[in-house]
């Protein structure tokens, strides 16, 4: 890992940091390679999703879509603690989002009524990432939330194994949610299909992490589709002083290391805990299966910043703007209620952030590469829409009307005052 040393080092840090994500997340490269694959889609269909994933994943099917006995034949084959660890995994995050306000709101006006409703999508595809270990948690941490908020139907998308089949946990937690559908599809050709309804359901939006062209895709769809973020490579900060055990950390560090392109950072008051817990936390992740990915992301992307007190380590917390910000204090509240800028907040020395990424309640799905700046965790407003309504009576007419005409012809639109003024002079609410 990298070591910094003061304040401003780590300050200036954050901000080559934050320029170097969001030139990386647009290469040219990516961007013409997706819109090659979008354009297929929508021209070719699911003939062309199927030659894509053949040519890509290097699998040929029939269908793009998973029938359901295959789908129970590969959910029958989880074992049976796995599928009750599952169960309490989707139990506890249904728990979490229950108790979420969702409701809209009204203001009543004298004789008028003004407020808010909360519509859940139609329809939303949920993507679960591959690669060398499928992430089957990502499905439940998007879909449940989803069915709280009231959506319909559900549709997953995750690449194929080598003989074609979806992995059986992602079978399994796709059952045990009531999916619409399952495609055995990746990729970029996937986030277009959700799209395009090439071979699958069309759906309002497509949620989920994914690589650089699964983003780029869903960058480039935006607006034919709804998205609830563009992520990135997966980040935490761990900010602790010399009460944490320099164990703990560096074990938090190594959890977020064995994700390919992890950022794992730890910000710190202790000198000692500064130039210790790098040493052990490489010295945990060349015990790992994962040891390759998990030692590159610590000596390419790994930093270990030390400032001066936990003011500084807080402005540092907040330039960074961090996916997961874990606070290894005895006493986190007093600077959790000072970070403005953090994807999630674990609070505590036992609240690790690998609970959270499978079964604490919160979804795991939260911003990276310091759009925590600006945007939210997966939530249930990320499956509504929020639709204002007005129901005008006489008295507010009669009060606001005129200002109303007068606005609008301060702006040249006489026919919006004239639609105002037809109401008053009828003398009634319309």
């Amino acid at each position: 890992m990298r070591l910094v040393e003061g304040r401003r080092a780590a300050l200036e840090w954050c901000e080559r940091r934050r320029e170097a994500v969001w030139t990386e997340g647009r290469r040219a490269e990516v961007a013409a390679a997706v819109a090659d694959v979008i354009e297929r889609v929508r021209a070719g269909g699911e003939a062309a999703v199927l030659e894509l994933t053949e040519r890509f994943d290097g699998v040929r099917r029939g269908r793009v879509l998973v029938a359901r006995e295959e789908l129970e034949a590969g959910a029958a084959r989880v074992p049976r603690e796995l599928a009750a660890a599952i169960d309490t995994a989707i139990a506890r995050v249904e728990a979490y989002y229950r108790a979420q306000p969702a409701g809209g709101f009204e203001l009543v006006d004298g004789d008028s009524r003004l407020g808010a409703l909360t519509v859940p999508l139609e329809a939303v595809g949920c993507y679960v990432p591959g690669g060398t270990a499928p992430l089957f948690s990502s499905l439940y941490m998007t879909a449940v939330p989803a069915r709280v908020a009231g959506v319909e139907r559900l549709v997953v998308a995750t690449p194929p194994r080598p003989d074609g089949s979806v992995p059986d946990e992602v079978a399994y937690v796709a059952l045990a949610l009531g999916a619409h559908a399952v495609a055995a599809v990746g990729g970029a050709q996937a986030v277009a299909a959700l799209a395009f309804g090439a071979g699958v359901p069309r759906v309002d939006k497509v949620v989920g992490p994914g690589n650089a062209y699964v983003t780029e895709a869903k960058r480039q769809l935006f607006g034919l589709v709804g998205v609830e973020a563009l992520a990135g490579p997966t980040e935490t900060l761990v900010l602790a002083d010399d009460s944490a055990d320099p164990r703990h950390v560096a074990a938090d560090l190594v959890a977020q290391a064995e994700h390919a392109g992890a950022e794992p950072v730890l910000v710190t008051t202790s000198e000692r805990l500064w130039r210790l817990a790098p040493r052990l936390a490489e010295e945990r992740a060349a015990a790992l299966p994962t040891a390759g990915t998990a030692l590159t992301s610590l000596r390419e992307l790994g930093v270990s910043a030390l400032v001066e007190d936990l003011d500084a380590a807080v402005e540092v917390l907040n330039a960074f703007a961090p996916e997961h910000a874990c606070l290894l204090l005895d006493d986190p509240w007093p600077v959790a209620r000072r970070v403005r800028h953090a994807g999630g907040l674990f609070l505590g020395h036992r609240s690790m952030e690998a609970l959270g990424d499978y079964l604490a309640g919160p979804s795991h799905v939260m911003p990276t590469g310091a759009t925590a700046r600006f945007s939210s965790f997966v939530s249930l407003r990320d499956f509504q829409k929020v639709v204002p309504y007005l129901q005008v009576g006489p008295e507010l007419l009669a009060r606001v009307g005129g200002p109303a005409a007068a606005l609008a012809r301060a702006e040249g639109l006489e026919g919006h005052a004239r639609a105002v003024l037809s109401r008053l002079e009828e003398g009634d609410g319309g």
